[in-house]
């Protein structure tokens, strides 16, 4: 019901505006004063006046909240097409029961509704930028060939497990080592980037191990993502000299900014159906955790007082 109650306190001021009318008309007759008819009359009229002016109010509040209203959906829209799931906050929105779209009882609830809404957009506006500005820093991993995306509302750096490792095994390849080191440079170069935590991600396909070193999918996703991080935060300087030169350096990143986890088979991609879907499954993450004042707007969309 879009009418408001100060529609209904309108045609209630009109009704007893109407009845104190006839009143003063009728008091004309009994004896009151042309003065009196017309102070009682001027009184009806500032009345009317007041319930226009605040059903006018009412008017323009309403428009502010459909636009807000459009402002939010078409932000969600943008972030969704990026990849961010907003649908976890709008269940969180209506499982309070007050969906913002009802609170439209009087003028103070509406002005609540339309600051939740304006509040709600510039905190998917400040999401919306800090993704933007962060997937345009890691536009060059891109253009190296691996896949920069967001996902669970995280922005992801998916490296190949095959590039990486040899079926089965936690020993970086060459090809990964370089791979690795290209990440590092990207990283180490921008200050920004250098400044946030990441998490090393390992994942596997659902192809069971059979027995070794690392019993379980579990076992090997952790120890692919420890070795990953171990090179990714190790000197990057090469180390010793002529037959003893070890292998080039690792990325020099600060190990106070990194941690790893293993997620074995339970983070899949895509379903574990054909070889070609196994192999997208069978991958390293590089997550870049949302520092605090991303993790605020993000629960502020939720926190509804």
């Amino acid at each position: 019901m879009k009418r408001s109650l100060l529609h209904l306190s309108f045609r209630a001021v009109l009704v007893l505006g109407a009845t104190a009318l006839g009143t003063a008309l009728g008091t004309v007759a009994c004896g009151y004063s042309e003065q009196e008819w017309q102070e009682q009359l001027a009184k009806y009229n500032a009345e009317v006046e007041k319930v226009r002016a605040a059903n006018q109010r009412v008017a323009d509040l309403e428009e502010e909240i459909e636009n807000a209203k459009n402002h939010v959906t078409s932000l969600e829209a943008e972030l969704q097409a990026m990849g961010l799931d907003v649908s976890q906050m709008n269940t969180a929105l209506a499982e309070r029961g007050e969906a913002l779209a009802n609170l439209q009882a009087d003028m103070r609830n509406m002005r609540r509704a339309l600051a939740e809404y304006k509040a709600r957009a510039a905190a998917l506006d400040r999401i919306k930028s800090q993704m933007l500005a962060l997937r345009q820093r890691l536009e060059t991993l891109t253009r190296l060939g691996l896949d920069v995306s967001i996902r669970k509302n995280r922005m992801i750096i998916s490296l190949p497990g095959d590039i990486l490792f040899d079926t089965g095994r936690a020993d970086l390849r060459t090809e990964g080592k370089r791979v690795l080191g290209e990440v590092a440079k990207v990283i180490a170069n921008d200050q920004a980037l250098l400044a946030r935590d990441f998490q090393v991600a390992g994942h596997t396909d659902n192809s069971p191990l059979k027995g070794g070193q690392f019993v379980d999918n579990w076992g090997l996703s952790l120890m692919r993502a420890r070795m990953v991080l171990v090179f990714l935060v190790a000197d990057a300087a090469p180390s010793g000299t002529g037959a003893n030169r070890n292998d080039p350096g690792g990325g020099g990143l600060p190990s106070t900014r990194w941690s790893a986890s293993g997620y074995g088979e339970t983070d899949p991609l895509v379903a574990n159906s054909t070889p070609e879907n196994m192999q997208r499954n069978r991958r390293v993450e590089l997550v870049v955790m949302p520092d605090v004042e991303e993790m605020l707007d993000l629960k502020s969309l939720t926190n509804v007082p």
